[in-house]
């Protein structure tokens, strides 16, 4: 993620948490909604704008750089024996993946059968994995980056390609807001190289939209599973009648 996209997922992530819209922070800049919504989707700001903004979040540009850096360092990817740990429970994967997605600690105990005082346990394994910083009234501060990495081949790889992705594969894709496709071809290094960039770019897109979205209230969300592959495949009939 480059400088500016940094920047740009802090100020959104404050916006959201003072509770400041586009239309509002419009209206303090004295600038169209349009305009605004065009200057975060492109990543592009004049200092002189990007002072105004501090200035209705009532933090200075120095603040924001502080926070931008201190951001940078949330964990891309845990280390292999922190994979094993979330694996070997699950429920404290599935407290993971709450907290990851912003769940309270009510929210999290009202939607599964996990109790009052189970619920603190896992909070503090979490936070004794350095993924979460366990706060008082079981509040919390995420650690984890949204688009954090698993390991190759490690342990939470092989959890979900064995207990998740063969399963989101094989259910019919026919409710709403299910999207499948397949598509297949033979492309040159540099057509490869930029649809590698632009499926990363999405999965950034996606990763900061659920992290905004954390802040929405739980009854106006809805689990999604995404998933972007790619690899030098054919299909095993192609590959049959190959010539030796």
């Amino acid at each position: 993620m480059s400088q500016l996209e940094d920047v740009c997922a802090t100020l959104k992530a404050l916006l959201k948490q003072q509770h400041i819209t586009y239309k509002a922070l419009a209206e303090h800049l004295a600038m169209s909604e349009a305009n605004i919504k065009r200057m975060f989707s492109l990543n592009q700001f004049a200092l002189a704008r990007l002072e105004q903004i501090c200035t209705v979040l009532n933090i200075s540009l120095s603040d924001l750089f502080l926070l931008v850096e201190k951001q940078k360092k949330k964990i891309s990817q845990l280390t292999a024996e922190q994979e094993l740990e979330l694996v070997s429970d699950v429920k404290l994967i599935l407290v993971a993946a709450c907290v990851r997605d912003g769940w309270t600690f009510d929210e999290i105990i009202s939607h599964y059968e996990i109790d009052k005082f189970a619920c603190i346990q896992l909070l503090a394994k979490l936070d004794r994995l350095k993924m979460i910083e366990l706060l008082p009234n079981n509040q919390y501060k995420v650690l984890i980056a949204q688009d954090f990495q698993w390991i190759p081949h490690g342990p939470l790889e092989q959890f979900m390609t064995k207990d998740g992705i063969a399963t989101f594969i094989s259910t019919p894709f026919t409710e709403d807001n299910s999207f499948r496709f397949y598509i297949r071809g033979t492309y040159s290094q540099t057509s490869i190289d930029i649809i590698k960039r632009k499926l990363n770019q999405l999965k950034k897109e996606v990763a900061q939209l659920n992290q905004e979205d954390a802040a929405l209230p739980l009854e106006n969300r809805q689990h999604i599973g995404l998933l972007l592959a790619m690899r030098p495949w054919e299909l095993p009939h192609f590959q049959k009648l190959r010539r030796n």
